[in-house]
This record gives C-alpha cells, structure tokens and sequence, in this order.
C-alpha cells in the first residue's frame, strides 16, 4: 500500500451580486506608494526575464512589459552586515499611469512568485493598469536559495504504509540539512517579513502596497506586525491564522474539504455527473477509486497512480469551484484505467515536472512550517492527528505517519504566531464561507489579531476569493486599492 507520510496539507487557485451593511465606505489614510503618474523609482537593475517556467517545467516567454531583477538580503538579520542571499523578483509594468507597486505572495508556503506572477497577472489586469506588479521568490524557495533535500522525491512521496515512516522522516530531514544546512536556520515568515521592507525601499516605495493570498496572508499580517506605519494598502485574500496548532489546522482543514467535496458531489450531479446520479453514489465512486489503488496502483506510463498521489490529486480541484469538473473527467477516466490526468494533478500539487525534477514548493514548505512552529510532533502524537483527521474526511487520512517536524535540524520558534498591527493602515481580509484550504473562520481570527482589519465576507466556494471572478469582491479590493476606499463594515458579497 503505497501512501504519503505527511499528516496535512496546505494551500497554493463566475460574476455576483454583492451585498453590504453598514456605514458607506470611507476614504482610507493610507496612500499609494507615489503619487497618481509616479515614475519608477529604487535600487533595483531590472532586465528581461530569462528562466522563467511553466507548470510542466517547459521555458515561458514573458511579454515585453514583464522584466526580473535581484536584491540582496542579509542571511541573519542578526548580523546584517555579514553574508547575504539575493532574492529573485520579477515585475510586471504598469499599463497606465503609475501609482507605485503592488506586491504579491501567492502562498505556500513555497510557492515561486516569480513563476506564479508571470502566469497569473492578467488575473489582477485592472490592479496593474495602475500599479507596477511585482513579485519574488521567498528566501528558502526556488530561485532564493530553495531548501533541497536530496533528488528522491519521487520515492518520499510514495511512501506506504509498511515503510518505516519515522526513519523516511529522519532521512528526509538529514538530506535536507546536507543539501540546504546554510539557508534552514533563517527561513520562516519573520525573516521573509523583513525581506520584504528591504524589497519596499528598494522598489523606492515609502509604504509597502501589498496582496497576500492563502499563507501570503500570514506573511503579510507578519509584516503588518513588525512594520505597521510602513503599511500601505493591503488584501489578505483567504485568510490563515498563524495561531492554531498543527492539530488544530488539520482537523479545521479535514472539515473545510470535506464540506468542498460534498460540495462538489452536489454540483456534479446537478451537471449530470459521470461519478453517480446521486451526491452519495458520486463520493462513494472517487472513495472507491482510491480505496483500489491501495492494493493495486494504475501503471501510468513508466510511473504509477498510488493511493497517496490519487489523495493529492483528488484534493487539487477541490480549491476552486472553477476545477471540479476536471476532478470529475479525472476520476472517471481513472475509474475506467486511465490515471494520467489524476498523476498530473497530483504533481501540479507538488510541483513535479514534466521530466520528473521537482520545484522546491515541497521541500520549502516543510522548512518554512518547521521554522514557524516550536512544535515537534511525535510519531505517536501525528497518529492521533491522523485518527481525528479519518474521522472527519477520509480522504486526506493517511498511514504510516510520522511528526512532520520530528527531526527537523533546526528548531523552530513560535514568533511568527505573534500578530498585531496595532498603528497600522486599514487592512482588508477577505475570507470565503466555502474555502476549503484556509476557512472563514479564520479570516474572522486574524482580522481581529490585526487590530486594523477590515472583513470582507465572500459567501461562496473556493479558496482566494478575488480569483473566483466573484463581480463584488474584485469590486471592493480593487476600489481600495485603486482608491483607497476602504470597505464598509460587515461588507459581504454573495455567490
């Protein structure tokens, strides 16, 4: 039986009415970077971009308005005068006239900002008719000195259930330690923070003008912590609460896709559905799918479907209501013999190419989790996790576990579950009543940990709200960021 030793997972990606109660919207203090046609100012030697890469690990051409760059940053803030790391950034120019910068973090933790950016900009295109668009590589990730551990990640991730767990975890994490030993003790959302002032004074912006989606949001709330009259305009897009425990976040977790996938099952039938002509026979079919690959994966190629994988697979479209019908067509066809479509889901989770390297997203999300958390599960104390997690969605159950941060090389701390922006700008939180990855009531915590915050309610499905198209949600964000409107309280926008 062939079955992943991680115990949770984490989040990465249609027009409606809105509604909103309240007082009416009110211009916020805070400022754009420079003023309405400001020119591009800072320290940074931009130039065209030359390896950037697609989802399937294929060479993208960027269009003539996007370019990339580099800044150095200490390695130990520590010691800020001592050796540093460069981080990489690109830039998408703005269309019109210039208000300054608007930076993003799309999540992860671990996810290339620079690869994410390139694909996704015409997704914010009227943000960027005004604001240069930019992004980066976090510091532990890809092209920022991205933590490594080996060259099997294939094997890890096919791990099953008769495998020793505990000494796989303790062979991942030594071969993280040999590959990545310099950068492993200066990960975590605190130094990206700081990272992240440097990069605002060297974009030449007096405030920082950001949007933070999934774990972007607690990078950014970090920031909000640390720097609170450096604020600019800010989003926090599907909301994480740095608070909860490694429990905590996969029980809540565990419930948000199970909601997501009778969700699903719900709107298949209503679409005619090849997965059953009920919302029960249509979970029992993907349940049984997977409860078949235990015992016997499909050959895919010179590769195999596993249970684990399929698992991963299953819980990729599950983010956006936009991608249920690709788990469906996936599901069926694997039902029938065919797991390719799953297998390319599944290694779009982890980012797995097409010619079986890997991006560092795995390897650096470990890392940045171990390095937030002073948490070190034990075997024993993941098994538990695991039990709760079975009993409330099956599906992201697994066997065979061990403590994620067990034998991590590097202790943690909890500095990053510090938040309070007290002194800040206006901050808007945006949080989805059906987002599976980061749950509403999570945007409810961190805008109250904010002080600052303002709450925006998206009723409807899928994780990063902005990203669904929802009409009044773009609506909102991009009169705040635009104008600096700041929204009314209790702003919600219907599915």
């Amino acid at each position: 039986m062939k079955k992943p030793i991680v115990t949770f997972l984490l989040g990465a990606v249609v027009l409606t009415a809105c509604g909103t109660t309240g007082e009416p919207a009110a211009r916020s203090t805070a400022t754009p970077a420079k003023s309405t046609a400001a020119p591009a100012t800072g320290t940074i030697a931009w130039s065209p971009c030359t390896d950037l890469i697609t989802p399937d690990g294929k060479p993208a051409t960027p269009g003539a308005n996007v370019e990339c760059g580099r800044i150095p940053v200490p390695l130990d803030y520590a010691e800020p005068g001592g050796e540093k790391i460069d981080l990489a950034l690109i830039r998408v120019k703005a269309s019109g006239d210039r208000l300054g910068s608007l930076v993003f973090n799309f999540g992860g933790p671990g996810a290339s900002g620079v690869d994410t950016l390139a694909l996704a900009a015409t997704a914010f295109g009227k943000l960027g008719s005004r604001y240069d668009l930019v992004s980066f590589d976090p510091r532990g990730v890809d092209r920022s000195s991205g933590v490594k551990c080996g060259d099997d990640l294939d094997k890890l991730l096919a791990a099953g259930a008769d495998d020793d767990a505990d000494k796989l975890a303790k062979e991942f994490a030594a071969a993280c330690e040999k590959d990545s030993g310099k950068i492993l003790p200066h990960v975590g959302t605190v130094n990206a923070a700081k990272d992240l002032d440097v990069l605002r004074a060297a974009l030449g912006d007096e405030r920082l003008n950001y949007f933070g989606l999934s774990y972007g949001t607690h990078l950014g709330a970090v920031y909000a912590t640390h720097f609170p009259k450096k604020v600019g305009r800010f989003v926090l897009d599907s909301a994480f609460d740095p608070t909860v425990t490694f429990e905590e976040r996969a029980v809540i977790q565990a419930t948000g896709f199970d909601q997501a996938f009778e969700a699903f099952a719900k709107d298949c039938v209503a679409q005619s559905c090849e997965l059953g002509d009920s919302p029960a026979a249509a979970e029992k079919s993907v349940e049984q799918l997977l409860n078949g690959l235990k015992t016997k994966p499909l050959k895919v190629g010179d590769r195999e479907l596993t249970y684990g994988l399929a698992q991963l697979a299953v819980i990729t479209p599950l983010y956006a209501k936009q991608t249920w019908p690709m788990l469906e067509q996936a599901a069926a066809a694997a039902i029938k013999g065919n797991g390719a479509t799953l297998l390319s889901l599944a290694d779009a989770y982890t980012g797995r190419r097409a010619d079986g390297t890997y991006s560092t997203m795995m390897t650096s999300l470990a890392a940045i989790n171990c390095a937030d958390n002073a948490e070190r599960p034990t075997t024993a104390e993941a098994a538990k996790m695991n039990d709760k997690v079975k009993k409330i969605f099956p599906i992201l159950s697994v066997e065979g576990v061990s403590g994620s941060c067990a034998h991590w090389p590097v202790q943690g701390d909890d500095a990053a579950k510090r938040i309070d922006a007290t002194g800040s700008a206006p901050i808007v939180v945006v949080g989805g009543k059906g987002d599976p990855a980061t749950p509403y009531r999570w945007a409810t915590t961190l805008t109250e940990q904010l002080k600052t915050g303002v709450l925006v309610t998206y009723e409807g499905e899928g994780h990063g709200a902005y990203l669904t198209g929802n009409a009044c949600v773009m609506r909102t964000v991009d009169a705040y960021v635009l104008e600096g409107k700041v929204p009314a309280a209790n702003t919600t926008c219907a599915a």
